[in-house]
């Protein structure tokens, strides 16, 4: 799953995959531009190397108003997103049984839904106050 935070609005957008690629990524990144379909948009992103892929630099290209800014090497501790899936966990899935990875996603959803109609909560908790 790969996931963005608005920091104003508290808004989670999600994409889920079964893998990880530059293709995955690109859907991702078409599913936040149409998220918000107008003005500048600033990613902030840890350094995974399909980030900086030249396919990715290609797409950015011909989507200007995306813009990337990535986090220094090693520090997940000030990646929101990072506390998104510490929440998720400990909510979610930790020390729960799952019968079939069905309801594993069923339950990742429900939790991404409800935090979405309480987005106060979430910038309470993953946002940093000004």
């Amino acid at each position: 799953m790969l996931a963005t935070l608005n920091y104003e609005t508290g808004q989670i957008v999600c994409h889920e995959a079964e893998n990880y690629d530059m293709l995955t990524f690109e859907s991702f990144l078409n599913r936040v531009l149409q998220t918000y379909p107008d003005g500048k948009i600033v990613m902030i992103l840890d350094n995974a190397r399909i980030h900086h892929a030249n396919h990715i630099q290609s797409f950015l290209k011909e989507h200007p108003r995306l813009t990337f800014v990535f986090l220094p090497p090693y520090s997940p501790e000030i990646n929101m997103v990072e506390g998104l899936w510490k929440w998720l966990r400990s909510d979610v899935i930790n020390n729960v049984f799952f019968g079939k990875f069905y309801y594993i996603r069923t339950h990742v959803r429900e939790f991404i839904q409800r935090l979405n109609r309480s987005s106060q909560e979430v910038i309470d908790r993953l946002c940093v106050p000004f």
